[in-house]
């Protein structure tokens, strides 16, 4: 901070006095001072970079802090309540009127003879079963190549072997004479494989008006020094959901599925804070 003062701050007063600033104009007035100092963007760069040594620099404290100590688990609160939390919007149909069978024993939509168990109000808790298996695997290859040649000229005007080799200097020989070869060869190929199986609950936490749920579940497992995190979020429908309160991730809409953790092995893997920094800034 104190080479950013120094770098910003106006001349003295013996600076002035003494003709630093340049040469005297008419009327006794002088130039505009200008600072010889880095240019103004790179004085923005060393301020970002500073305040991101500073914000990295309070994580690694807080990291120095707990050291030789387990990762602590997230508090248990609601979803809704979490800073940032917008209620989903979805194309909604217009609203029909609800239509009740006071003489039926059997409501729509229910698999048991005296009581839906589903989920299906804000509170409720339903199982997502996470099944992903994924592999994507393609490859191309593109090849081309041109080669052209412009050659025009004159051989012989009429009469010009008559001349004299002297007079035969002025006349026109080659007019163009032109090549250019181009070729390009590009190779890609992606071959990626995931694969995941587990089971996570999730909990209502709004009821769209067409009916369909928004459901949303995090589970954090801590094994020794780390944490993994499981969370599931998206729209399901409640015919989707199965008798047993079950439904499989691929029914979800607008699925959000997390899966990582953070501990010393996550710590190991990533790179270190200035290697990061110097990924960002250096151009090459």
């Amino acid at each position: 901070m104190i080479a950013i003062v120094n770098a910003v701050a106006p001349p003295s007063a013996h600076s002035r006095a003494g003709g630093t600033l340049g040469p005297r104009l008419r009327g006794g007035e002088r130039k505009d001072w200008r600072p010889r100092h880095a240019p103004l963007s790179l004085l923005k760069m060393f301020v970002a970079c500073a305040m991101a040594m500073m914000t990295l620099g309070c994580s690694s404290l807080e990291r120095l802090r707990v050291v030789g100590e387990q990762p602590k688990l997230a508090a248990i609160q609601d979803p809704t309540a979490k800073p940032g939390y917008r209620p989903v919007r979805m194309p909604m149909p217009n609203p029909q009127p609800a239509v009740y069978n006071p003489n039926s024993l059997w409501r729509t939509g229910s698999r048991a003879f005296f009581k839906d168990q589903r989920a299906h109000q804000i509170g409720d808790i339903l199982t997502v079963a996470v099944r992903i298996t994924d592999r994507a695997q393609f490859e191309n290859e593109t090849q081309r190549s041109r080669t052209n040649r412009e050659n025009s000229g004159v051989d012989d005007f009429l009469g010009a072997k008559a001349l004299s080799p002297s007079a035969q200097k002025f006349l026109p020989g080659r007019i163009l004479t032109a090549d250019s070869t181009a070729s390009s060869e590009g190779k890609g190929s992606v071959d990626r494989k995931e694969e995941l199986t587990t089971n996570v609950a999730a909990v209502v936490t709004q009821v769209l008006p067409n009916g369909n749920l928004v459901v949303e579940g995090k589970q954090e497992v801590r094994v020794n020094f780390e944490i993994r995190e499981l969370i599931v979020a998206g729209i399901v429908r409640p015919e989707d959901i199965q008798s047993d309160n079950t439904i499989d991730s691929t029914k979800i809409a607008e699925a959000r599925i997390a899966y990582g953790g953070r501990g010393q092995i996550t710590d190991v893997q990533q790179p270190r804070y200035g290697q990061q920094v110097l990924d960002v800034l250096l151009p090459f």
